[in-house]
């Protein structure tokens, strides 16, 4: 009889890593946060502006971008800075366009006025899953940072995390060594109450049945469920 697939870290297959947030961590920034989803580790800091981007002047709404960076020794070799290169490349845009538009559905834009946030996710350290962890602690810096306004713009709560098919077994919350040789991937945005942002899932290797897609979306959000708990806990520290 074959052996099942065992985790490298040991954890349940329905299991996150540890998770830790830490809110405040940068002086300047009018919001921050630093969270940890196991090995991977992302500073988030949330910047506020009285102003919007041109095509939002006079509309009396306000607006919500991201940046997303990997900082070179991030990985176990070192990446040239994207700076270095010119510009960003195709995965960086893809993340951080994903990041910002996360993190719009949380806010009503019309109750933040005539003001801007941009959250910069910058990886410290990667071991899977960067985008969904800056996707979660991007939503912590930026509660911080519009944590004065009143009516909070604020409206939901959103999360982020992976799951996916490894050697035939459902799992989630993927590190780098589970992500890298898995037969499908995906990453699931929601709300605190359950509502869909965005998924993105890719068969690597093996196609996919409709009963995989349902179960790895359930456990997604069984997922995102604890790590919305993991926010509410930080915020109370505002």
């Amino acid at each position: 009889m074959t052996s099942k697939f065992v985790r490298p870290d040991g954890r349940a297959y329905g299991q996150l890593r540890p998770i830790r947030i830490k809110v405040g961590v940068a002086k300047f920034a009018e919001g921050s946060a630093y969270i940890e989803y196991g090995d991977t580790q992302v500073l988030c800091t949330a910047s506020l502006e009285e102003r919007v981007p041109r095509h939002l002047e006079g509309k009396d709404q306000g607006w919500v971008t991201a940046e997303y960076a990997m900082l070179p020794r991030a990985t176990p070799e070192r990446n040239q800075r994207e700076s270095m290169a010119g510009r960003p490349g195709g995965r960086t845009f893809e993340i951080q366009r994903l990041v910002g538009r996360s993190l719009r559905a949380a806010v009503d834009l019309k109750l933040m006025g005539s003001r801007s946030v941009y959250v910069d996710c910058d990886v410290l350290q990667a071991d899977g899953g960067t985008r969904t962890a800056a996707i979660t602690g991007g939503w912590v810096a930026l509660a911080h940072a519009l944590r004065h306004l009143s009516p909070a713009p604020v409206r939901r709560h959103v999360a982020a995390i992976s799951a996916g098919i490894v050697k035939g077994e459902r799992l989630l919350d993927l590190a780098y060594a589970e992500d890298s040789q898995a037969d499908a991937d995906m990453n699931v945005v929601a709300t605190d109450g359950g509502s869909l942002v965005e998924v993105q899932g890719t068969a690597e290797g093996l196609a996919f049945t409709k009963a995989d897609l349902d179960a790895l979306l359930e456990m997604a959000l069984g997922g995102i469920n604890k790590l919305v708990e993991a926010q509410k806990e930080a915020i109370r520290k505002f």
